[in-house]
């Protein structure tokens, strides 16, 4: 390895570190703190973003019912299961990042969970959940915090925002290629037989 490459690499580290300390790495893109369906019957929503230490046991416990009304059909149909002590614990962990929508009322309808992280000697802006209500679904609402993400990704120079979708969630896997996202080189090949994929979406310029 060239000095110019070891020294690119701790540049790409440097960058992980600086982002994850951050408690509110959206801190600097306030616009997308706000946003209004073009939808008939046109919502407003208000988001904000928090570290996992900073959000509140009900507002946790609602994501994770969230999650398990929106995805644990789909894992039941494979050898894996729905694995709820798994979920739980994965939204617990101290390094986690959510990105929150709430109503008018105040009642989060979506949420985010993410963190960034280097990702096969690339810094990533990982996307772990991307969960929204039923009842606020194809208003565009997670386009917009896709598009927020992916801002966030390009402010603290990541190379591009990776997530993980099973196969048989079609319309997740529909939703994530219409914003964008393709299959990421370290997706398990075909011969692998794996359940899922990795797609990801590339920030830099």
């Amino acid at each position: 390895m060239t000095n110019s490459n070891v020294n690119n690499a701790a540049a790409q580290q440097r960058s992980v570190e600086n982002a994850a300390r951050s408690k509110n790495p959206l801190e600097s893109q306030p616009d997308f703190m706000q946003f209004s369906s073009p939808a008939e019957n046109s919502q407003t929503f208000s988001l904000y973003c928090k570290a996992k230490c900073d959000m509140d046991t009900k507002t946790l416990k609602w994501a994770f019912k969230l999650a398990e009304r929106n995805v644990s059909p789909f894992y039941k149909q494979l050898s894996m299961g729905w694995q709820p002590k798994v979920k739980q614990n994965d939204l617990n962990k101290g390094w986690a990042r959510y990105l929150v929508a709430v109503d008018k009322n105040k009642m989060p309808v979506a949420y985010s969970m993410f963190r960034f992280d280097m990702d096969y000697g690339q810094p990533v802006l990982y996307c772990y959940e991307m969960q929204i209500e039923p009842s606020v679904q194809r208003q565009g609402l997670g386009k917009h915090m896709m598009s927020a993400l992916e801002e966030c990704a390009k402010y603290w120079k990541m190379d591009k925002v990776v997530l993980t979708v099973l196969k048989n969630n079609q319309n997740a896997q529909a939703f994530f290629k219409s914003v964008g996202y393709v299959l990421d080189d370290s997706s398990p090949d075909i011969l692998e037989k794996a359940d899922y994929e990795i797609l990801s979406k590339s920030v830099t310029s």
